[in-house]
């Protein structure tokens, strides 16, 4: 069944490339909307018994040699995930189809999405590792060209480059992490391995493994320092933004390190890396936004920061941190996906994202406003029971004032975790006021806007208005999602189920109310005086900036491998021909050295008739004349007696089959070579200096030599035991043929066989292409 789920998306992103076209009345958006939208009433028919604690399972093998499945498991945790990415992905595509017009390459936008939404419901619901790696990189690539999908911009085009650079990196630290951890617990299963943590826990591989596995997490969740690639893929569509960097991608490397919570909860080392990074995360992503002026980039240093306060989180690894975390991943969803939307709106009806330029629209746009006002209110944690944001980020600042209570080196830094917490939550309030207030109230500056501003079309009001009425229910009764969504959700994470009753009150000695009553006033004073302090951004954090740092890498690696490139990419063929030769020859003579691989011996060799040495020597003197030819067409003549004399040497081995193969390829090359020498112009006279022609000399004498000392040294060294004795006990058995190698070539090697039929029926189609257009004269066809 979770197979049918997670391929829908697939064949749906199919059916509409195929068939979007051929539609022509109405918007393909329209055609898309059911997928996400019934994925999400099949997800929320699994609520009940997830609720009871039965998971459900689906299993099909894929590669079973190396024991991967298609292992699919829905758990709390996956549900979360899985109702995310169905429920916002349904409003983000209704939304799509009043913000994006019918003149874009929909039929593109609408696959990628598909392809995407897909790729995350595999990610979360995989159970073997190398599947879930799969799809995990499936959601590089699809996000990369949703965040290109204006291709033509040169922003957005660096924005995808630069998202897929950093999250492919990632994705391969993850890889040598799902490897190291498939050796050591011995076995591809998530819920196996979780199962034997004691033997990864014990293992000498355990922190190369914990350190593989974040940098993973880190990267797909825009954490420190990895995290400047999110504000440039803010160059994406509006949709894109709302769905990947809101609800989706952004929380995959939340929820790759909850799901492996279980083996790493309880290390200090983990504590240190996740907290620490997390919490700089939230302190830097909150203290940049105030500095931005693009809308976009506001929530997109948002997003960052609120991801670092979910992550840190996971880090503390307690019971209500861990239900903390999966509330304000719910939380976040809802609230961020609004503003994205709103955003969008203010954008599409101004013409504008620079807050600068906006200000007191909210008379002229309403609806908006108070959607905004809902959504960013929750964000910053306004103590309000009408906002579910506060909700999550006062059982944040709880969680982190009752870290004193635990063991181990959580203890140590108990004192000053709350207090990091408050500072990067006064700079989220600040920010999270600068945006709303920036947009709709104070001065009005119609004059500058490129659009009169007025409200969105009902259609693109629709997603955002449910959003809003999500953080308003939630924060009014939070429990609605508590026992059916978060609880199981956490239990997946922790393996207990927690049994916390969610309010809105606490009581008047409550620390974590005194916090965030101490966040708002602070934050409404900085606010009030941000004009005043703003300047500090011109110096902080100047050339120390992750984005500077990783554009000066970049184009350092750039100019390198220009400089480098220049050096040898000289034009001169004798130049590439002699660097390849002398490097295979410097490479291969090392390794041998190495590997004791000098080794020659005379056993075993069949005897060397007269005919078979007079038919070597005409072989040689042929390799050797070609050099001193002086018209193309003799040294092909000359050079094809070589390959005919190894066609007569076949059959006096006894080898009719690669006599004929030999004679059949030597006569195509030959009537090749001619075909195309035909037309270039005669041989002259080597004009090179003496010093020139040794330097050839010796690179082709060791260059034969080596090749002369490879072959006997592989008939003399037997490192391993011969597979020929597999090939002739198998050959008939498996192929029911006693020719050997025509049941090695189609049989055993058939796949390998047919590949290269295939790029041969390829390279004719290009060869015939060429010809066929070359007498057209058109080459661009």
């Amino acid at each position: 069944m979770l197979h049918f789920y997670i391929f829908i998306p697939f064949l749906a992103a199919l059916v509409i490339g195929l068939a979007a076209n051929k539609v022509k009345r109405i918007h393909t958006g329209w055609l898309v909307l059911p997928v996400p939208a019934l994925l999400f009433i099949l997800f929320c028919t699994k609520l009940h018994p997830l609720a009871e604690g039965k998971a459900v399972k689906s299993i099909a093998n894929w590669i079973p040699s190396l024991d991967i499945q298609l292992s699919f498991y829905l758990d709390g945790l996956s549900m979360l995930f899985s109702l995310l990415i169905t429920g916002i992905g349904s409003l983000v595509v209704l939304y799509s189809i009043y913000y994006l017009s019918r003149k874009e390459q929909l039929t593109h936008f609408y696959v990628y999405l598909l392809l995407f939404m897909g790729s995350m419901l595999g990610v979360v619901l995989s159970d073997n590792v190398f599947v879930l790696y799969t799809f995990w990189e499936f959601t590089s690539i699809t996000s990369f060209l949703l965040i290109g999908f204006w291709f033509y911009r040169e922003r957005s085009a660096y924005g995808a480059q630069k998202s897929m650079l950093v999250t492919v990196f990632g994705g391969l630290s993850m890889l040598g992490a799902l490897i190291l951890l498939s050796i050591t617990a011995e076995t591809n299963s998530i819920r196996m391995m979780i199962a034997n943590r004691s033997d990864i826990i014990n293992s000498d591989l355990f922190i190369p493994i914990m350190i593989l596995l974040l940098l993973g997490a880190f990267t797909k969740s825009a954490q420190f320092p990895f995290h400047s690639w999110l504000p440039d893929a803010m160059e994406a569509p509006t949709p894109v933004s709302a769905y990947l960097h809101s609800a989706t991608m952004v929380k995959a490397g939340l929820y790759l390190v909850a799901r492996f919570s279980l083996i790493f909860n309880g290390s200090n080392l983990f504590f240190i890396i996740v907290s620490g990074i997390g919490l700089i995360t939230l302190c830097l992503g909150s203290f940049m936004a105030s500095r931005q002026t693009d809308l976009k980039g506001i929530l997109a240093y948002s997003t960052i920061s609120q991801l670092g306060m979910i992550m840190s989180m996971l880090g503390f690894g307690t019971g209500p941190a861990i239900l903390a975390a999966i509330f304000h991943i719910f939380n976040h969803a809802t609230f961020k996906g609004s503003l994205f939307m709103v955003t969008g709106i203010v954008d599409h009806e101004t013409g504008t994202r620079d807050i600068r330029k906006l200000g007191g629209i909210y008379t002229l746009m309403p609806i908006s406003g108070t959607l905004a006002l809902i959504g960013a209110f929750s964000m910053a944690g306004v103590p309000l029971p009408i906002f579910n944001g506060f909700l999550s980020k006062e059982m944040f600042l709880d969680s982190s004032l009752k870290l004193g209570q635990t063991t181990g080196i959580a203890e140590t830094f108990a004192e000053w975790i709350p207090v990091i917490a408050v500072v990067g939550s006064i700079f989220t309030f600040v920010y999270s006021m600068y945006l709303v207030f920036g947009i709709f109230f104070g001065k009005q500056n119609v004059e500058k806007l490129e659009k009169k501003p007025h409200e969105a079309p009902f259609g693109m009001l629709i997603s955002p208005i449910i959003l809003g009425i999500l953080v308003v229910l939630i924060g009014l009764l939070p429990n609605l999602v508590n026992e059916p969504i978060l609880a199981p959700a956490a239990a997946a994470v922790t393996g207990d189920l927690p049994h916390i009753h969610l309010a809105f009150w606490h009581g008047f000695f409550n620390p974590a109310l005194y916090m965030s009553l101490i966040i708002v006033v602070i934050g409404a004073l900085l606010v009030f005086t941000l004009r005043k302090w703003q300047p500090i951004y011109k110096w902080i954090p100047g050339k120390l900036s992750t984005d500077h740092l990783y554009q000066k890498m970049i184009y350092g690696l750039l100019k390198y491998s220009k400089t480098s490139t220049d050096f040898y990419m000289t034009g001169s063929l004798r130049l590439y021909l002699s660097i390849i030769l002398l490097f295979m020859v410097a490479a291969t003579s090392v390794f041998m050295y190495l590997t004791d691989g000098f080794v020659i011996s005379f056993n075993d060799l069949a005897p060397v008739t007269w005919p078979e040495v007079l038919v070597g020597i005409v072989m040689a003197a042929a390799a050797f004349a070609t050099i001193f030819m002086t018209q193309r067409i003799a040294a092909i003549i000359v050079i094809g007696v070589v390959g005919y004399g190894l066609s007569l040497l076949f059959v006096f081995f006894r080898a009719p089959d690669l006599a004929l193969t030999q004679l059949i390829v030597e006569t195509i090359t030959v009537a090749l070579f001619l075909l195309c020498f035909s037309h270039l112009p005669a041989l002259k006279k080597s004009d090179k200096k003496p010093a020139e022609k040794l330097v050839d000399i010796i690179i082709a004498a060791s260059a034969g030599a080596l090749l002369t000392i490879v072959a006997i040294s592989a008939h003399s060294s037997k490192s391993f035991h011969s597979i020929a004795d597999y090939f002739i006990d198998k050959s008939y058995k498996l192929g029911g043929g006693h020719n050997i190698v025509n049941v090695i070539l189609v049989d055993i090697r058939g796949l390998d066989t047919l590949f290269e039929i295939t790029v041969l029926g390829l390279a004719a189609l290009g060869i015939y292409a060429m010809i066929k257009y070359r007498d057209k004269g058109d080459m661009n066809q």
